[in-house]
């Protein structure tokens, strides 16, 4: 081979292995940032756990002092049932991360309503176990708010890197997608309406 031709091979090396190095920098990045948020999510399950175990606790404080009254008894049973169910769901490791949204937010009301049924009863907010786990539950709730605004923001971030220009032409050969924002559930905005017979 002649000494042009050694050359001409020199260079294509050297552009090849700039575009090689120019790569691994994104890319890089945008593995710490897709695991950041795969870590703020896993914040958001656990906070979610720790509502889902307080729950059933709360309701069941409830449903003992309510035994006296039958309607009262009925719709806490009845959310009962609802929370065993977003439990069951949330359980299931094969959901996705938007199913395992709906069984938390499927909680949610139902806790929003058993809320609206303590209203009725002042005498049970004085109730040492009934207050403990309200206060424990509020603390939760800041939590799960707390990790969702972290998650959010972490997506955010990582969602404006794999699209700006030229991390996204990158972020496609990579097979780096989007990802979806938490967003509140439909008509979360509004007071549930609990209704006695």
């Amino acid at each position: 081979m002649s000494r042009r031709s050694w050359i001409i091979i020199g260079i294509i090396l050297a552009v090849l292995f700039a575009g090689y190095l120019t790569m691994i920098s994104p890319y890089n990045t945008m593995v710490g940032l897709a695991q950041r948020v795969k870590e703020q999510w896993g914040n958001v399950e656990a906070s979610y756990q720790r509502r889902m175990d307080l729950i059933p606790n709360l309701v069941n404080t409830v449903q003992g002092y309510a035994n006296f009254e039958k309607s009262t008894l009925t719709e806490v049973t009845s959310m009962r049932a609802q929370v065993g169910q977003a439990k069951v769901n949330w359980d299931n490791k094969n959901l996705s991360a938007d199913e395992r949204v709906a069984a938390a937010n499927q909680m949610e009301s139902a806790l929003s309503r058993l809320l609206v049924v303590v209203e009725k009863y002042p005498d049970l907010k004085a109730v040492q176990n009934f207050s403990e786990l309200q206060s424990e539950l509020s603390g939760t709730e800041n939590r799960v708010n707390t990790e969702r605004r972290k998650y959010n923001e972490a997506t955010q971030n990582f969602n404006t890197y794999i699209l700006s220009f030229p991390n996204n032409v990158i972020a496609r050969m990579f097979g780096f997608r989007e990802k979806a924002y938490f967003e509140a559930a439909k008509g979360a905005e509004k007071a549930p309406e609990v209704k006695f017979n």
